[in-house]
């Protein structure tokens, strides 16, 4: 790949430096938008002084399917970091269900051969809404109808309950009619039925390795059967709501059993599908099926039942997991990282472990490793294992003194961060975590922004999609939704508003311009951005940048 090619513009003589506010996008100033009630007055002063524009996250400026679908930071950080729009997962699914592609190919035919050679069973286990971040129930519901036509006998299905990209007690909205939708197929010759389940931020659905004991409760649900026994998902759901209080995706596990007996353990023969699409908390869940006994130390899995596993995608290109998968992914090439790499330019990727991989993986193209050893550096923060909501400034404080030593070492022309805080405290609906956790941030800007005045530096400040912008329903004349008690419903999914693009630069605003903003510009524009600050012309298979050199 061919290094860029200088501007006219020399560059900032400082760093460079893109700060994601993860989860905070625009949306008008009303109570529950936690971004606007927060006292922030270093966000404000920005926005009012700087120049600024809205960039669309969601939708198919991000490659999903339509534009009712909302953003998430594996998208977006892809989109920030490839300066393209590429096909995303659900898209990539939906696609290859719908011309028949996935059930023609040699994983499909493995999967189903595998059961009706040994009469064994076939497992679906995945996140259970229709989010379209993770994960789309009509995707489950194509296979399970699917495996029917081709014969086989015995499916199970184990539901990851989500509560957040959905709305945060909507879990019999899901379960009830797929009930039904079981029971229309369900016959002599055709034995389907929940068999597990439970809240995804307590089971099975870690990422980044923060807390392999969720992928230990998961497995032991799943695979081992182990747990409190019910006879149906919906009365685990109502039992654990009325006892523990708590919203769907804090659910507690549970195993549907008949007689005492679970209905649907994981055996030898049998074959498992995990059909999430996206890729950070599919992984861990894989390496458990995928590693043979005596390679896997993360937790003790007692048994270990020899399987057919495959993932809805190959979750890690490089690392190649899962080893069999649906789906191929998005290929991304032509990274902004690569760019700057064979370029000879330093850089720095910088969060804390929720987001770690959003600013090395996903923003390199879903590569795990880097593009050159000595030229990028990679930095995680480890994060606190407790309720986000109970310590809503998360690593912030911390991530900001790394970031500032790195800063002032003069190693790095280019730096990234992300502050995962209005994502990951938004995701509770606690709106007084959330505003806290949006004023543990302000504090950080602030000390960011005078070391990069001292230092000559410039900043652009963005996000990767909205959440902590609105933390409770709304319907589309924008008035809130209620509860049954009157009170406004917690809204703890991503939002589809747009995002701010702020330009900090007190230094060099005169050698450019910031284009008109018509609505045009999305995630995919900053990479071609950054790289004009720093002095190159943009690779032309980049979208356009948001400025333009006088």
């Amino acid at each position: 790949m061919n290094s860029l090619k200088k501007s006219a513009f020399e560059g900032v003589k400082g760093p460079v430096l893109t700060i994601v506010m993860d989860g905070v996008g625009i949306a008008p100033a009303i109570e529950s938008n936690a971004v606007a009630a927060a006292y922030t007055p270093t966000l404000d002063m920005l926005m009012e002084k700087y120049p600024t524009v809205k960039l669309k996250a969601h939708g198919t400026a991000v490659g999903l399917p339509s534009d009712d679908d909302m953003g998430n930071s594996e998208v977006g950080h892809n989109a920030l970091g490839a300066g393209q729009v590429f096909a995303q997962g659900a898209k990539l699914v939906s696609q290859s269900i719908e011309s028949g592609k996935m059930f023609s190919n040699n994983t499909w035919r493995e999967l189903i051969a595998n059961v009706l050679e040994n009469g064994s069973t076939l497992h679906f286990l995945g996140l259970f809404s229709d989010g379209n971040v993770h994960s789309h129930i009509d995707h489950l519901k194509a296979m399970i109808v699917e495996a029917k036509a081709e014969g086989v006998k015995k499916v199970r299905i184990h539901i990851l309950i989500d509560g957040r990209d959905v709305g945060e007690t909507s879990a019999l909205e899901y379960i009830e009619p797929f009930e039904e939708f079981l029971a229309e197929l369900r016959c002599d010759s055709y034995d389907v039925k929940i068999a597990s389940g439970g809240g995804r931020m307590k089971i099975t659905m870690d990422r980044y390795e923060a807390n392999w004991a969720m992928v230990d409760l998961g497995w032991k649900t799943h695979v081992l059967g182990e747990g409190r026994q019910f006879a149906s998902a919906a009365d685990a759901v109502k039992a654990y709501r009325e006892e523990f209080k708590v919203i769907d995706q804090d659910l507690p596990p549970f195993v549907i059993a008949e007689n005492g007996k679970p209905v649907g353990t994981v055996e030898d023969g049998d074959s498992v599908i995990f059909f999430n699409f996206r890729g950070d908390r599919s992984i861990e869940i894989s390496k458990a099926f995928d590693a043979p006994a005596g390679e896997f130390d993360k937790f003790d899995r007692v048994r270990v039942p020899s399987v057919v596993y495959a993932g809805m995608l190959e979750y890690d290109g490089d690392l190649h997991i899962p080893h069999k998968y649906l789906v191929s992914p998005p290929e991304i090439t032509n990274t902004m990282s690569e760019y700057l790499a064979n370029t000879g330019i330093n850089q720095l990727a910088i969060s804390e472990t929720q987001k770690y991989g959003h600013v090395t993986y996903f923003w390199n193209g879903n590569k795990s490793g880097k593009f050159s050893e000595e030229l990028e550096t990679y930095i995680e923060i480890p994060s606190d294992v407790v309720p986000f909501e109970q310590r809503p400034w998360m690593k912030c404080a911390e991530i900001t003194d790394k970031l500032i030593e790195c800063l002032e070492s003069g190693k790095y022309k280019y730096l990234r961060v992300n502050f995962p805080n209005g994502d990951m405290v938004g995701h509770t609906g606690s709106l007084l975590a959330t505003r806290c956790s949006m004023e543990a941030l302000d504090l950080q800007l602030a000390r960011i922004l005078a070391v990069l005045d001292r230092l000559e530096g410039v900043a652009l400040i963005t996000a990767d999609h909205g959440n902590a912008d609105e933390m409770c329903e709304v319907d589309k004349k924008g008035n809130l939704k209620l509860d049954k008690n009157g009170k406004a419903k917690a809204k703890t999914s991503h939002t589809l508003n747009p995002v701010p693009c702020i330009f900090y630069d007190n230094f060099y605003s005169d050698k450019y311009t910031v284009k008109a903003d018509n609505g045009q510009f999305g995630l995919s524009n900053v990479a071609a951005t950054m790289v004009n600050l720093m002095g190159y012309e943009a690779p032309e298979m980049w979208d356009e940048s948001i400025i333009e050199i006088k």
